[in-house]
C-alpha cells in the first residue's frame, strides 16, 4: 500500500470533473442566448410600464459598465432637407460605421432610403471621457404611428436589437383640472389639455370672460373632453369637449337640433348675442368715450373700443349676421359691417385683409374669421377699432345690454340634469389639480435630455 505523504497534493477528480461540465453547460447556454439576440431581428411586444424599463435597462447596461464613457444623454434629432438618415444619425456625433450599423438595422422595418425632412427621432449617446473619437450609440427610437415605435438598443454584448412596441389605445373622458400659471393655452397644456379641445375652451369663454382682463395667476380651471390615448399616457386623437370651468363659471355640453351648444349650470345657453371680445388674447388699448386722437391730436369722440394686436391677427365676427359692407371707409381704412338679428350691428376698423369669401351679403356665424388686424387709415399702429350700433346709434362695446341665450325646458332640461350629474361624478372622482403628463422616454430613462440638433 501506498503510504501516505502530507506533502503531496490529493488527486480528487470528481469536483473538478462536475466543475468543468458545470462551466461548459453555462457556456452553452450563454451562447445560444446570444446567438437568439443576434439572429432575431425583429421583437414585437406590447408596450407597458415593465416592457419599457425593461427596455430601458437593456439599452444602458452596457452603457453604464463601459469604461472611457459618460453616461449617455437623449438627444432629439431632425432630417435636414436633402440629408440621408445616416447623415442624421452622425450627426448625433457617432462615428459613420455606427450610423451605418445603425440604419442598416432599420432597414427591415421602414424605408430608410426615401426619408422625408422632418423625420424624427431620439438617439442615446455616450460621450468618450477623454473628449477624443467618436462617441458610442447606446440607443434610439422613433415613433411610426400614433401608438407604434420603433427601438434599437444595444444587447449585454454590445450587438444592435430592433423593437417594435406597439402601444393599446383606449377611449376615455379625460379630467383636466389645474391653476393658471402664464397664458390660459400653457396652462391647460401642462395638464393634457390639446390644442384642440383648449382653442374651443378659449372660443367659449370669450362670451364671458376677457382673458386679457379677467384672468390672473393661481386662477382654477377645468376641462372635461373625450380622447383616445395610449397606455403611456399619450393623447393619440382628441375628442369632444363635454366641459369647461374657469374662475367658477361652468359650462357644460349639451346636444339640441343636432348641434353641441353649451349651457350653465341651470340650463341657460352660455352663448351671448354677441362676443366680448372679437379677436382672441387681445388687450384694450383706448375705450369708448372722449379722448385725444393719436394721429389727429386734439379730442374727440372715440365711438367705439380699440383692441391691440399684431398685424395679421384674425377678427372674430362678434355674432351671427350678414356683411352689410366691407369696402374703404375714410379713417377707418378697410372696415367691415356685420348686421345681426334685433337692429343690432358690429364694426371693425384698420382691417389689413378681409377673410376670403368676406363681402357685402355674405352670411357669417358667430366666432368665424371675417378679417384680419391691421393699420389702415388714421391709425398709429395696428389694432382693431370695434363698435357696437342699435338701431344706427352706436353704443359702448363693453357696457351694452345684448339679448342673453335661451335656456332648456321640459324634457330637454331633464336630459341636460342627467348629463350634468354624470359630469359632476367624474370631476368628484377625479377633478384633482394635475401636473404635467410625462411620456416615457424609450430612448433615454432618468436623464435629462440634450438640446436639439439644429
Amino acid at each position: 500500500m501506498q503510504e501516505f505523504d502530507p506533502r503531496r497534493p490529493t488527486l480528487r477528480l470528481a469536483p473538478r470533473v462536475f466543475t468543468a461540465i458545470a462551466g461548459l453547460a453555462a457556456l452553452g447556454l450563454g451562447w445560444k442566448l446570444t446567438a437568439a439576440d443576434v439572429e432575431a431581428p425583429l421583437v414585437k411586444a406590447p408596450l407597458d410600464a415593465a416592457a419599457v424599463a425593461a427596455l430601458q435597462h437593456v439599452a444602458f447596461a452596457s452603457a453604464e459598465a463601459q469604461p472611457g464613457f459618460d453616461r449617455p444623454q437623449s438627444i432629439p434629432v431632425k432630417v435636414r432637407p436633402g440629408e440621408t438618415l445616416e447623415g442624421a444619425v452622425q450627426r448625433a456625433g457617432v462615428a459613420p460605421e455606427e450610423a451605418r450599423l445603425v440604419v442598416a438595422k432599420l432597414q427591415g422595418a421602414i424605408d430608410t432610403v426615401n426619408i422625408k425632412a422632418g423625420m424624427a427621432f431620439e438617439a442615446a449617446i455616450a460621450q468618450r471621457r477623454s473628449e477624443r473619437g467618436p462617441a458610442r450609440l447606446i440607443g434610439l427610437s422613433m415613433r411610426t404611428g400614433p401608438s407604434s415605435t420603433l427601438t434599437v438598443s444595444r444587447t449585454f454584448d454590445g450587438a444592435l436589437k430592433l423593437r417594435e412596441l406597439e402601444e393599446k389605445v383606449t377611449d376615455e373622458t379625460k379630467v383636466a383640472c389645474g391653476e393658471m400659471n402664464g397664458s390660459f393655452y400653457a396652462s391647460v397644456a401642462n395638464v393634457g389639455g390639446t390644442p384642440a379641445v383648449i382653442s374651443e375652451a378659449a372660443k367659449l369663454f370669450s362670451h364671458k370672460i376677457d382673458f386679457s382682463r379677467d384672468i390672473h395667476e393661481g386662477d382654477r380651471f377645468c376641462l372635461v373632453f373625450d380622447r383616445k390615448v395610449t397606455e403611456s399616457g399619450r393623447t393619440v386623437e382628441a375628442g369632444d369637449l363635454e366641459y369647461a370651468e374657469v374662475k367658477g363659471q361652468r359650462f357644460y355640453a349639451f346636444e339640441r337640433d343636432g348641434k353641441t351648444q353649451f349651457f350653465d349650470e341651470l340650463g341657460k345657453n352660455i352663448k351671448g348675442f354677441l362676443l366680448r371680445t372679437p379677436v382672441d388674447g387681445a388687450r384694450i388699448t383706448s375705450v369708448f368715450g372722449m379722448r385725444r386722437h393719436p394721429v389727429l391730436g386734439y379730442t374727440r369722440a372715440h365711438q367705439g373700443v380699440d383692441f391691440g394686436a399684431g398685424t395679421g391677427t384674425p377678427i372674430l365676427a362678434a355674432g351671427d349676421g350678414v356683411v352689410l359692407e366691407a369696402k374703404r371707409w375714410g379713417g377707418y381704412g378697410n372696415w367691415l359691417r356685420i348686421r345681426h338679428a334685433g337692429q343690432w350691428d358690429t364694426g371693425y376698423g384698420h382691417i389689413s385683409r378681409y377673410a376670403p369669401g368676406i363681402h357685402a351679403g355674405s352670411r357669417v356665424h358667430q366666432g368665424q374669421v371675417v378679417a384680419y388686424v391691421g393699420s389702415t387709415g388714421l391709425a398709429s399702429g395696428p389694432h382693431l377699432h370695434y363698435e357696437v350700433w342699435l338701431k344706427g346709434q352706436r353704443v359702448n362695446p363693453i357696457g351694452a345690454k345684448v339679448p342673453q341665450g335661451t335656456i332648456l325646458g321640459g324634457g330637454e332640461l331633464a336630459s341636460f340634469k342627467s348629463k350634468k350629474s354624470r359630469i359632476d361624478r367624474m370631476l368628484a372622482d377625479g377633478g384633482s389639480i394635475a401636473t404635467s403628463e410625462d411620456t416615457p422616454k424609450l430612448a433615454l430613462a432618468s436623464l435629462k435630455a440634450a438640446p436639439a440638433l439644429r
